[in-house]
C-alpha cells in the first residue's frame, strides 16, 4: 500500500487561535462595560457611540462571530486536517477566510457603534456585510469540503458529522433570515414584517444558537475532549444518535421564545413539544462526553484542559436541560422578558463556549509551539476564578429574574398593581453590580490565560508545516461482512451535506408555509395604518438607538401586563413593521401602547434627561437628537422600499411625502412650543416623538 508524505498547515491555526484570545478580551470588556452601564448610567458619557443600545449589539456579535467564530475555525482547521490525514484544500482559501472573517468583524463593530443596524437580535449587520459574510462562508465551506474529498482516510469521524451540519444549517439560517431591501449603502428592511418576521428572526436566532454555539463546539467536544484525556469517545452509536436527532428536532424550537405572543398557538405549540424533546439527543451528547472521561477522573484533577472541558460539558448539559423547561408556557410566563433568560444564556455562553475555548487554547498552544505550558498554575488559577466568575454572574441573574417577575405580577388585596416599573428597575441595582463583578473576574481569568499563553509562545518554536504521512485512499471500498448503514453515508461528504439540509429545512418549511400562505393566521385590522414618513425616520432613529435591546412591543394576555401597559397585541397590528420590535429583555417598560399616554413634552424631556421624568431611571440620555437634524434626503427611497414590500402608499406618494413628514413635524413643534419648548421641527427628537406616539393608537381606533 503507497504511504504518502505531505504537511499540515498550522499557520491558519495559529492565526485563528490568536484572533480568538484578542476578540475575546474585546468582547468580553464590552460585555463588562454594558453590565455596568445598567448600574452606572453615567458610563454611557451620552455620546452616540457609548449607549448601551449601541454597545450590547457590539458585545453580543462580537462574543458570538468574534470569539466563538475564531474558536470554531481554530478547532476546525486543527481538527479537520489530522481526521482525514490531508492538509487543507488551499492555503489560499484558508487566508481569504482568514482575512475575510476579521474584516467582517471590524465592520460589524464599526457599523454597530455607528448605528446601522437592521435593529433584528443577533442579525443586526447590514446587507453589505451580511453579503460579505456569505461569500466567506462559501469560502469556507468550499475549503472544508475540498480537504474532505482530498481525504487519506475513508470513513468520516464524528466531529466532521458536526462540522457539516454546522456548515449547511448556518448557511441556510443566514440566507433565509438576511432577506431585505436595500434603502441605501447602510439602511435596509427586512423583507418580512410582524408576525412573518417574528417567527423568521427566532428560527434563525434559536438556531444561531444551536448551529454556530453548539454543533461546532460539539464537533470540538468529540475530538479535542478524547485527544486531552487519551481516551476514545465513549459510544459510536450514541453519537449517531446524537447528531442526526440534535439537528433534525433544534431546527423546531424557535417559535418558544414567541409564546404568549402573537404568534399562532399551533406554531407556538410546535416549539414547546420540539423543544422538550431536545432534552434527549442534548444530554445524550453530554453523557457521551463526561463518560469519554471514565477511568480518567485523577488525571482531571491535576489537567487543567480537562478541568475547563467538563465544566464546560456540564454547563452544556445545564443550559440545554434549563431551556426546555423554559419552553413550557408556564415556566415562560414567569422567565420571558427577564433577567433569567440572561442567566440561562451565559451559563452556556460562558461555560460551555468560553470554557471548551480556553481549554482547547490550552491543549492546543503548547503542541503548535513545540513546548510545556508555560505555567499549569496559572492555568488552574485562571479556572477557579472563571468558575467563581460564572457562579457570580449567573446565581444574581437567575434571583432577580424571579424577583422581577414576581414584582411585576404582583397585586394589592384592592386588585392594583402593587409595584410601579420603576419600582423593579431600583430593586434589579444590587444584582446588576454583583454580575459586573462576575464579570469583572470571568475577564480576568482570560487575561490570565492571554498571559500564560503568549509566555509558552515565546518559550516554544512554532511548526508552521507539520509532517505527516498515511496510505493513499483506496479507491475502491472493499466491503467484509455486514456493514452498519451509518458506514455508507460517512463514506459521502456531499450527500451527507444534502441529507443534513433535508433534515434540518423540514421544521422550517412546516412552521413557515402556513404562517405566509394561510391569511387567518394574521387577520388584518382595518384601522392599522402604515406610518406616515416623520413616525418611519423615527422609528428608524428608534433602531437607530438601538432600543430594542431594552423595550418590547408586545403585551402578551396576563392579567399584569394588560392592567399595566393596556390590551394586549394582536397579530394584525403588526403587519407594516419592517422589521418587528417584539424585544426579548425589559429592563424598560413596554412601548407597545405608549402613544398618547403622555404629552409630546415628556418625551422630549425624558430623552434629554430621563431621571427628570423618571427619577432612579437608568436609561442613557440622547442629548444628541435634540441637535441633529432628520435625513429628509433619505424619506423617497425609503417610502419607495416601503411600497416594493407591499405596505398600501398611495400611487406616487413619495414625491409628497416630505410635505406630509413637515406638515406633522410643526405640529409636533407647535404642541412643543405650547409647553415652553422650542425646538426646530427638523430635529431627530421630533420624529422619535412622532413614533412614540403612533404605539398603540390604531387598536385604540379600533375599540371605539
Amino acid at each position: 500500500m503507497e504511504v504518502q508524505k505531505f504537511q499540515y498547515d498550522n499557520k491558519i491555526v495559529k492565526q485563528f487561535a490568536y484572533a480568538t484570545m484578542f476578540w475575546g478580551i474585546v468582547g468580553m470588556l464590552a460585555g463588562l462595560v454594558a453590565a455596568l452601564q445598567l448600574f452606572i448610567p453615567a458610563t454611557n458619557l451620552e455620546l452616540p457611540y457609548t449607549t448601551f443600545g449601541r454597545v450590547r449589539p457590539v458585545h453580543t456579535n462580537a462574543v458570538i462571530f468574534a470569539f466563538v467564530g475564531n474558536g470554531i475555525f481554530m478547532g476546525v482547521y486543527y481538527s479537520l486536517q489530522r481526521l482525514v490525514k490531508a492538509r487543507m484544500f488551499s492555503d489560499f482559501l484558508s487566508k481569504i477566510h482568514f482575512w475575510g472573517w476579521q474584516l467582517i468583524i471590524v465592520l460589524a463593530a464599526v457599523t454597530l457603534l455607528l448605528g446601522k443596524t437592521t435593529g433584528k437580535e443577533y442579525a443586526e449587520l447590514e446587507w453589505p456585510i451580511d453579503i460579505l459574510i456569505t461569500l466567506i462562508w462559501v469560502v469556507f465551506g468550499w475549503n472544508m469540503f475540498g480537504t474532505i474529498i482530498r481525504r487519506r482516510e475513508r470513513h468520516l469521524y464524528v466531529a466532521i458529522w458536526f462540522y457539516i451540519g454546522t456548515w449547511v444549517t448556518v448557511a441556510m439560517l443566514h440566507i433565509v433570515n438576511s432577506i431585505e431591501i436595500p434603502v441605501s449603502f447602510w439602511k435596509s428592511y427586512s423583507w418580512y414584517a410582524g408576525v412573518q418576521d417574528a417567527l423568521v428572526q427566532w428560527w434563525y436566532g434559536h438556531n444561531a444558537v444551536a448551529f454556530f454555539l453548539t454543533t461546532p463546539y460539539l464537533g470540538l467536544m468529540y475530538y479535542f475532549l478524547p485527544k486531552a484525556a487519551n481516551r476514545p469517545v465513549y459510544s459510536y452509536r450514541l453519537s449517531i444518535i446524537h447528531f442526526w436527532a440534535l439537528i433534525f428536532i433544534y431546527i423546531w424550537a424557535g417559535p418558544h421564545h414567541l409564546l404568549y405572543t402573537a404568534v399562532p398557538d399551533w406554531a407556538q405549540s410546535l416549539g414547546v413539544v420540539f423543544s422538550v424533546m431536545l432534552i434527549a439527543p442534548s444530554w445524550g451528547g453530554m453523557m457521551n462526553g463526561l463518560l469519554t472521561l471514565r477511568g480518567a477522573w485523577d488525571k482531571v484533577r491535576e489537567d487543567a484542559v480537562l478541568k475547563f472541558m467538563v465544566v464546560a460539558i456540564t454547563a452544556y448539559g445545564m443550559a440545554t436541560f434549563e431551556g426546555p423547561m423554559l419552553s413550557l408556557k408556564s415556566v415562560s410566563s414567569i422567565s420571558h422578558y427577564t433577567d433569567w433568560i440572561v442567566a440561562h444564556v451565559h451559563v452556556g455562553a460562558l461555560g460551555w463556549n468560553g470554557f471548551l475555548t480556553f481549554g482547547v487554547l490550552y491543549w492546543l498552544i503548547p503542541r503548535l509551539f513545540r513546548t510545556e505550558l508555560y505555567s499549569k498554575k496559572l492555568a488552574n488559577t485562571h479556572f477557579w476564578i472563571g468558575t467563581l466568575g460564572i457562579v457570580l454572574y449567573a446565581v444574581p441573574m437567575y434571583v432577580g429574574g424571579i424577583m422581577q417577575s414576581l414584582m411585576w405580577k404582583e397585586f394589592t388585596p384592592e386588585g392594583q398593581l402593587k409595584w410601579q416599573f420603576m419600582d423593579t428597575v431600583t430593586k434589579m441595582i444590587p444584582f446588576y453590580a454583583t454580575r459586573a463583578i462576575g464579570g469583572t473576574l470571568y475577564l480576568v481569568g482570560a487575561i490570565i490565560m492571554v498571559y500564560n499563553l503568549i509566555k509558552t509562545v515565546k518559550a516554544g518554536s512554532f511548526l508552521a508545516n507539520e509532517d505527516a504521512e498515511a496510505p493513499a485512499l483506496e479507491k475502491e471500498f472493499v466491503s467484509h461482512g455486514k456493514q452498519h448503514w451509518h458506514r455508507w453515508i460517512e463514506r459521502r461528504p456531499i450527500q451527507m451535506m444534502i441529507v443534513s439540509l433535508v433534515v434540518v429545512a423540514i421544521g422550517g418549511i412546516i412552521e413557515f408555509v402556513p404562517t405566509f400562505l394561510v391569511k387567518s393566521n394574521i387577520p388584518t385590522i382595518t384601522s392599522v395604518k402604515p406610518y406616515t414618513p416623520l413616525e418611519l425616520q423615527g422609528r428608524d432613529i428608534y433602531l437607530r438607538e438601538g432600543c430594542y435591546t431594552c423595550h418590547s412591543q408586545m403585551i402578551r394576555p396576563f392579567r399584569d401586563e394588560t392592567a399595566r401597559y393596556g390590551d394586549y397585541s394582536k397579530a394584525g397590528e403588526f403587519v407594516y413593521d419592517y422589521p418587528f420590535q417584539w424585544g426579548s429583555k425589559r429592563t424598560g417598560p413596554d412601548l407597545a401602547r405608549v402613544g398618547g399616554k403622555y404629552p409630546d413634552s415628556w418625551h422630549y424631556n425624558h430623552m434629554d434627561d430621563p431621571t427628570s421624568m423618571s427619577p432612579g431611571s437608568i436609561m442613557p440620555a440622547y442629548p444628541w437628537l435634540l441637535d441633529d437634524q432628520v435625513d429628509v434626503s433619505s424619506t423617497v427611497a425609503k417610502i419607495k422600499a416601503m411600497k416594493r414590500l407591499g405596505v398600501p402608499y398611495p400611487e406616487g406618494y413619495e414625491n409628497i411625502a416630505a410635505q406630509d413628514m413637515e406638515k406633522q413635524a410643526n405640529k409636533i413643534a407647535a404642541r412643543l412650543k405650547k409647553d415652553g419648548i422650542e425646538t426646530l421641527p427638523d430635529r431627530e427628537i421630533v420624529a422619535l416623538i412622532a413614533y412614540l406616539q403612533r404605539m398603540g393608537t390604531d387598536i385604540k381606533k379600533e375599540k371605539k
